[in-house]
């Protein structure tokens, strides 16, 4: 996970397609590394691994600072306009064994627009899929990536009050992953010290899961 004074986390991005994988990637990065632009059919084809430029004096640990570099994985959304599920799942597997099948995964981010309602037989699949990709402990090394935060602040909502009306659906499934979540505004050049806070908050998921990796095999 990291050198002498340096940290290295890997992520991986996954959900839907049009859900804003592929942007809120760029903003974990800080670069334009993915693909994310309008279409009507699926825009992510294939995973593809974006690494960040070192961010110096990010945190500390043991008294020691610490420089931090992210990795973070772009997968195919699921439904996909053209591969099948079965072919995500394959795509998704092997990237993770190629990119993380040493240093292994920190955290899974499970992308959700925040504009839209999650119904029980879409949750029903996406749990299926992270399941049958992560094992048994995925609920350990998970946590919700809510896109499309500027429409929930055009509602004039915060993020406690957007949840205090979400769907039972989604209230239960950040009660089994331990209430990680995280609000990302797609829409914005996403800036530095916004970008900071929000490695800061995947950075305390990680912590609080005792830096621990999640081998896929």
């Amino acid at each position: 996970m990291s050198d002498a004074d340096e940290m290295t986390i890997n992520l991986l991005l996954f959900g839907r397609t049009q859900s804003g994988k592929s942007a809120a990637g760029n903003s974990l990065l800080g670069s334009f590394d993915f693909d994310s632009h309008l279409s009507p059919s699926s825009v992510t084809t294939c995973c593809s691994l974006g690494c960040s430029c070192r961010i110096s004096g990010f945190t500390r640990r043991n008294g020691h600072e610490l420089s931090l570099r992210v990795h973070v994985m772009d997968t195919p959304g699921y439904p996909h306009s053209s591969l099948s599920k079965e072919e995500v799942q394959q795509a998704v597997r092997a990237a993770l064994v190629q990119h993380f099948g040493e240093e292994g995964l920190h955290l899974a981010l499970l992308v959700l627009r925040a504009d839209l309602p999650l119904c029980e037989e879409e949750n029903h699949h996406t749990i299926q899929l992270v399941q049958e990709l992560l094992g048994p402990t995925w609920k350990n090394f998970t946590a919700i990536l809510f896109t499309h935060a500027d429409k929930v602040e055009e509602a004039g909502l915060n993020g406690d009050q957007y949840l205090n009306i979400a769907s039972d659906t989604l209230l239960n499934l950040l009660s089994s992953i331990q209430q990680r979540y995280i609000f990302v505004d797609n829409q914005a050049n996403t800036l530095q010290q916004e970008r900071k806070t929000i490695l800061r908050k995947i950075i305390e998921f990680i912590r609080q899961n005792s830096y621990q990796v999640l081998l896929v095999k």
